[in-house]
């Protein structure tokens, strides 16, 4: 299944520059006290892409409270280059990636100095990718194929300390896939479960038109790799749902039993039209073994009154803030429904006080919103026709209050980091 590259490792090393220790006039710390911080404190870094036009670049926010107050993208913050950008928060270490729409994009890291301002400390040409998530102390990236001449996903591993990449392969997905038409299987995220990688993955033809569209809408599978060989041990297959997660969204988590939940949206698609028959669900892979746990199945349709599952915040002690929509009308649709779900109980709560779902215009991606330390509150982005802001919800209470608002631009990530002594 897995090949060595050399070329592409080259290349996706390519350029690569470290500028620890440099500043530059572009590395602003706080935007609301001039970047002097007279104390080291931990900053919250909120992401937005301005709203005054289109096509621009996100901003990067440093804040030390989400509760209250305003910030805004005029005149403030770091400006990233190139638009699409997408993050990951690991080793206390921010990393800015450009999806490069198939050519290759800069990966850029940050960090806050002894002082908590924010500082880039290397930037680097890396292969656009479409999966990517910390895995022991790197970050696992993947570039995935939809081409039946070439159809191989290619991984990288980052090392978060030095950033550089330490090591990468490939993948052929037609033959992960083994489907008698020739389908090939694309990863929809990356979850570490113990020492193993697992791949949630669908299939998608490689022919005929029909993007990311498929014969098999009715089945759920995960690809087991080992770490750090990336070596497949098993594929773990399900017809109780269609697959989990969706196109560039995490539909797998871990509890602290080392339990793996499973969220199924039922959003696959044969010739553009909406075709799995099982219910949006969810279902649980129980910590020491290899199958789906065929005891284990919590129909969210059904909990919810039709709604459906679009992307979750896994939060603690079988808890997760799910993101839903009432009617099912494409496979990319943003929920605009909040709900607490306990994973234990099979319940599902909705969360008060937040914005009428018909004036959200868009939800930040539950990978991208932030838990509090204590596992109590949940700080949520949430862009309306009134403005951008981060909504805290409580979640014992399933009750949101409006929090810091973002002028001028819609949230995308809300993350933390604590200063470098």
């Amino acid at each position: 299944m897995i090949k060595q590259s050399n070329f592409y490792f080259g290349l996706i090393f390519l350029g690569a520059t470290t500028l620890i220790g440099c500043s530059s006039d572009d590395d602003a710390g706080n935007p609301d006290d001039g970047g002097e911080n007279p104390a080291a404190e931990s900053q919250y870094l909120i992401t937005a892409t301005p709203t005054a036009s289109e096509g621009v670049a996100d901003y990067i926010l440093t804040t030390d409270d989400l509760t209250q107050g305003s910030i805004t993208t005029e005149g403030n913050g770091i400006e990233q280059d190139g638009t699409y950008r997408y993050y990951v928060t690991h080793n206390n270490k921010f990393f800015s990636l450009l999806y490069g729409q198939g050519n290759p994009g800069a990966v850029t890291t940050y960090q806050l100095n002894a002082e908590s301002n924010l500082e880039k400390i290397s930037d680097f040409q890396s292969e656009t990718v479409q999966a990517f998530a910390p895995v022991n102390d790197d970050i696992l990236m993947i570039k995935i194929s939809r081409n039946a001449e070439s159809p191989y996903a290619y991984w990288y591993q980052l090392d978060t300390e030095t950033s550089q990449f330490t090591g990468e392969g490939q993948i052929n997905t037609q033959e992960l896939a083994d489907k008698e038409n020739g389908e090939l299987a694309f990863f929809s995220w990356i979850t570490q479960v113990g020492d193993k990688v697992y791949l949630p993955y669908f299939t998608v033809k490689a022919c005929c038109n029909d993007t990311f569209g498929t014969d098999y809408p009715d089945e759920a599978n995960i690809a087991v790799y080992s770490y750090p060989e990336m070596e497949l041990e098993t594929v773990i297959h399900d017809d109780r749902t269609s697959y989990i997660g969706r196109y560039f969204d995490n539909g797998l988590s871990v509890d602290e039993n080392g339990d793996a939940y499973a969220f199924s949206a039922s959003v696959a698609t044969t010739n553009g039209e909406l075709t799995s028959t099982k219910p949006s669900a969810i279902t649980r892979i129980k910590s020491g073994t290899s199958e789906f746990d065929q005891d284990y199945l919590f129909d969210i349709e059904a909990a919810s009154g039709g709604a459906y599952i679009t992307d979750h915040i896994y939060v603690g002690n079988g808890k997760a803030i799910g993101i839903l929509m009432d009617e099912k009308t494409s496979a990319y649709s943003t929920g605009n429904r909040l709900a607490v779900i306990d994973l234990y109980n099979q319940t599902l709560e909705w969360v008060t006080g937040m914005p009428s779902p018909e004036t959200i215009l868009n939800v930040t991606k539950g990978m991208d919103n932030y838990v509090s330390e204590d596992e109590s509150t949940v700080f949520v982005g949430v862009t309306t026709e009134g403005g951008s802001f981060i909504y805290n919800i409580d979640v014992a209470g399933a009750s949101a209050t409006q929090g810091l608002e973002v002028e001028g631009g819609q949230i995308t990530a809300i993350n933390r980091l604590d200063p470098v002594e």
